[in-house]
């Protein structure tokens, strides 16, 4: 996993609450065993209704790098593709008033940035968003603080633990390498015994 860097990246806005897995990424799509490709799959069925005027087929928003979403995002199913779908697609943070804790924790766990705000600061987001064609985030972990070009910030909250991994890129292989020399004495002191 790589560290977290603070950056600063164009803003999508998903204006829907309770957004589940199964929207985030369909079924079709839980087949792939790799990270890579994921992104395709992304809000799928949005995406490819037609005639659709969905936010991420929109021009202003293709590059975006920050998604901010109503209560509730990330709901239904434990699926890691969900996460996977939302950080192939270019995504670095996702914005929303609450998250369900499964998907929370996977994304945490997979170098993916969950900013709870208060539900007043993520509507000042979206109104920013109509207001400004270009909307941009600054968003700075190390401070827990995201903030415009125009003077608007808002802090956040996150746990010692997972802002530590985030910063350093610590995923949960890296975590169990960082005691190395500590599992290898205690093999050697337990040696296990093989039987055909």
């Amino acid at each position: 996993m790589e560290p977290f860097k603070n950056f600063t990246g164009i803003v999508a806005p998903l204006d829907r609450p309770n957004v589940d897995t199964d929207q985030i990424i369909p079924k079709q799509f839980l087949k792939a065993v790799v990270r890579s490709g994921l992104g395709r799959g992304l809000f799928f069925d949005w995406r490819n209704q037609p005639d659709s005027q969905f936010v991420l087929n929109q021009p202003r928003f293709e590059k975006a790098t920050i998604l901010v979403a109503r209560a509730n995002f990330g709901c239904g199913s434990s699926r890691e593709h969900a996460v996977w779908a939302l950080a192939d697609f270019g995504f670095k943070a996702v914005i929303a008033p609450t998250f369900a804790d499964i998907f929370r924790n996977n994304c945490l766990k997979n170098g993916l940035l969950t900013i709870i705000l208060k539900p007043d600061e993520v509507e000042a987001i979206f109104a920013a968003i109509k207001r400004n064609e270009d909307y941009r985030l600054t968003v700075d972990l190390a401070g827990q603080k995201v903030a415009d070009d125009a003077g608007w910030s808002a802090r956040f909250d996150i746990d010692p633990f997972p802002k530590r991994c985030l910063l350093e890129g610590l995923d949960d292989i890296a975590l169990t390498l960082a005691h190395d020399e500590a599992i290898k004495r205690y093999e050697a002191a337990h040696p296990t015994t093989i039987r055909a």
